[in-house]
């Protein structure tokens, strides 16, 4: 096989992507779908679901942190598609913005609920398909589980062990054919950090512009990533080129070194 030829993922691929119905998840998912995948996407927000799914795309509405309906989510892919190949963990929330001493433990669950619980519940109930498929998960983290991350610690605490859970997972399923990763995206445009931005600046007493600027003098690259960005790195780690990749924490963050 020529080197062209190995980053193309192989037709006909079975993809879950969690909260797949908007963001770097729609993106993600819709990336596959465009190159020939059978996706099935889930995502709290029913209209959202409905406007995303396509002849390639199902979807249910379901709770990421609830495990029986992360349970009957998987039930229902596993009957819509046959099986599963590819798990994209992708559900998560960008959780409060403060000082430890303000966050309260109503919203330190809430986060970790939904971006770690949440991963390890699709995990759970994926991992006997990905094992019959020796098949891969991939759970979206940030550069915020890699890099320390003042004022947001309850969203770094859950990035940093979603990147744990993948490498737990590449160690315990790898013997059985099943790769694992964790990406990382860095300041991906978008509503969320839009949302995370102002937060920032209020606390700070900034316009949302100071804020902004100060976040990208951070950056590498100066810029921020897209959510096809993050979705490339998806559909790369699922090509004969990406077939020894596992076990690591690759970062789409145009060069951020600095949270």
């Amino acid at each position: 096989m020529t080197a062209p030829a190995t980053l193309t993922p192989p037709p006909g691929l079975r993809v879950l992507v969690t909260a797949g119905a908007a963001g770097i998840g729609k993106s993600i998912a819709e990336g596959f779908a465009a190159v020939g995948a059978r996706v099935h996407i889930s995502d709290v927000d029913a209209d959202a679901v409905s406007a995303t799914c396509s002849d390639r795309i199902t979807g249910t509405v379901a709770d990421a942190a609830n495990e029986d309906a992360t349970r009957d989510l998987f039930g229902e892919a596993r009957e819509t598609l046959g099986g599963l190949d590819v798990l994209v963990a992708n559900a998560g929330i960008e959780g409060p913005t403060g000082p430890i001493s303000d966050i309260s433990a109503g919203d330190w669950d809430k986060t970790l609920d939904i971006n770690l619980r949440g991963a390890y519940l699709a995990a759970r109930f994926a991992s006997e398909d990905l094992i019959a498929s020796r098949g891969s998960f991939i759970g979206i983290a940030s550069v915020a589980g890699r890099l320390p991350f003042a004022y947001r610690t309850p969203y770094a605490a859950s990035k940093w062990g979603v990147v744990g859970l993948a490498k737990s997972l590449a160690s315990e399923l790898g013997p059985q054919g099943v790769r694992a990763n964790a990406i990382l995206p860095g300041i991906v445009e978008g509503p969320r950090i839009d949302r995370v931005i102002n937060a920032r600046a209020e606390r700070l007493g900034l316009s949302y512009e100071e804020m902004r600027e100060r976040n990208l003098e951070k950056v590498a690259l100066r810029r921020m990533v897209s959510p096809d960005d993050i979705a490339a790195m998806c559909l790369f780690l699922n090509t004969p080129g990406g077939s020894n990749i596992t076990g690591q924490a690759l970062s789409v963050c145009a060069g951020v070194e600095t949270l």
